[in-house]
C-alpha cells in the first residue's frame, strides 16, 4: 500500500491537535449499520445487502448511505422515507453490537494530554450518544457530525473550525481516519493525515494515501513521541508549513 522508512530524524511531537473519524476508526459499528440498512431495505420490500457492500457505503453521511443502499432506481420519496426510518431504527439499535476497536481506549488514554476531537459524517447527536455509551466521550473536547456544518467531509470546514477553536496551525494538527474521505479532508485543510488499516474502507487509502498508515491505534502515541514503528508510512519529502 506504500513504503516504510526510518523516521528517527523527523519530529512529529509537534503534532498536538488530533481529529478522529468515528465509524471505522474509533468504533466498530459495522454490524449495527448493516442491520439498520437492511431493516430499511426490508421495510421497502427489498432483499438484504451483504455486509461488505453496506460497509462500503458508510462514511459520507446518511443521505448518501440511503441513496447507495436503495440504488439508482429509488425515487426521492423512497429515499426520504428510507432516511426517516433509518434514523428511527438506528437510534434504537446503534449500541447493540458497536464497540471500540482493540487498542483505541489504551491509545486515547495515552494521548489524553493532547487536545482531541471527533469529526464524523454521522449525525452529531448519534455520535455523541455512541461515544458516551462506550465511555469514550471524556477524551474529546469537541464532537462535530455531518449536520454540524453546511458541508460534510471531505470539505475541510469542520477541521478548520476545530483548529480555530484549539488555536492550532496546520502543522500542529492531524486527521486520523479509515477512508479516503478522511485523508482528503485532512489534505483539503493542509494538515497531517493518518490512516488505519482495520476500518470500514481501508482499500480507499490506496488511491488517497495518508502521511502515515497504522495497523493499530496503539501505534499512534509511539509515532507522536518519535518512536520507530514498523507500520509507519509516509512521504519523507512532505513538509507542513503554516496554517
Amino acid at each position: 500500500m506504500g513504503f516504510t522508512y526510518d523516521n528517527s530524524r523527523a519530529d512529529y511531537s509537534r503534532i498536538r491537535l488530533l481529529v478522529f473519524d468515528l465509524d471505522g476508526t474509533l468504533i466498530d459499528s459495522k454490524d449495527d449499520l448493516v442491520h439498520s440498512v437492511n431493516a430499511v431495505r426490508q421495510r421497502l420490500g427489498r432483499d438484504p445487502l451483504p455486509e461488505e457492500t453496506v460497509a462500503s457505503y458508510v462514511g459520507r453521511g446518511v443521505v448518501v448511505l440511503m441513496r447507495s443502499a436503495l440504488g439508482e432506481t429509488a425515487s426521492e420519496a423512497e429515499v426520504a422515507q428510507a432516511i426517516e426510518f433509518f434514523l428511527e431504527y438506528y437510534r434504537d439499535h446503534m449500541l447493540d453490537h458497536t464497540v471500540a476497536y482493540p487498542g483505541v481506549r489504551e491509545a486515547l488514554e495515552e494521548l489524553k494530554a493532547r487536545p482531541m476531537a471527533v469529526l464524523t459524517n454521522k449525525p452529531v447527536k448519534f455520535s455523541q450518544a455512541i461515544l458516551a455509551g462506550l465511555g469514550l466521550d471524556r477524551y474529546f473536547t469537541q464532537v462535530y457530525g455531518g449536520n454540524s456544518f453546511a458541508q460534510k467531509k471531505p470539505d475541510p470546514v469542520g477541521i478548520l473550525a476545530l483548529m480555530r477553536e484549539a488555536n492550532m496551525k496546520a502543522e500542529h494538527t492531524m486527521m486520523v481516519g479509515d477512508s479516503d474521505t478522511d485523508v482528503l479532508t485532512g489534505k483539503n485543510a493542509g494538515v497531517w493525515t493518518c490512516g488505519v488499516t482495520y476500518g470500514l474502507a481501508p482499500e480507499t487509502l490506496k488511491t488517497s494515501p495518508p502521511d502515515f498508515l497504522l495497523d493499530d491505534m496503539r501505534e499512534l502515541p509511539k509515532l507522536l513521541e518519535n518512536h520507530h514503528i514498523s507500520a509507519h508510512f509516509s512521504t519523507p519529502e512532505k513538509t507542513k508549513s503554516g496554517g
